[in-house]
């Protein structure tokens, strides 16, 4: 993929081709359950991304945010069943990943907040 230039889109998107892999090494091995919930969740959260950048509104933008974020705590949950349980792969990479993904969201998620706080306690002073 060409690059955007925006951080949290091409992380995202670069986490899904990760995820797809893993997937794929899951289903070889037969663990066709958790490949598809760890598919589901973790591309869910480029998806959900994406799908913000043409958010209606700042509000609009926040909402499909924290949908992202909730889906990395489920894709989380699933990655750590892989990476404590025997005869998957390891996990280890992906989470770190993720975890660079989280911190990005939760400052984008703030900030986007805090600017809105702001303009009200303007609109309110004007």
């Amino acid at each position: 993929m060409r690059k955007t230039g925006n951080p949290i889109v091409d992380l995202s998107f670069e986490f899904s081709l990760s995820i797809i892999r893993f997937s794929e090494q899951l289903e070889e091995k037969q663990k066709f359950v958790i490949s598809k919930q760890i598919l589901r969740s973790g591309t869910s959260i480029g998806a959900n991304i994406w799908e913000s950048q043409n958010a209606e509104s700042k509000i609009d933008f926040i909402h499909k945010l924290k949908i992202a974020a909730k889906e990395t705590e489920e894709t989380e949950y699933w990655l750590l069943l892989c990476q404590y349980s025997e005869n998957y792969p390891d996990t280890e990479e992906l989470r770190v990943e993720l975890l660079n993904i989280k911190k990005l969201l939760s400052k984008i998620i703030s900030s986007t907040k805090a600017s809105l706080k702001n303009k009200e306690i303007n609109t309110l002073a004007h």
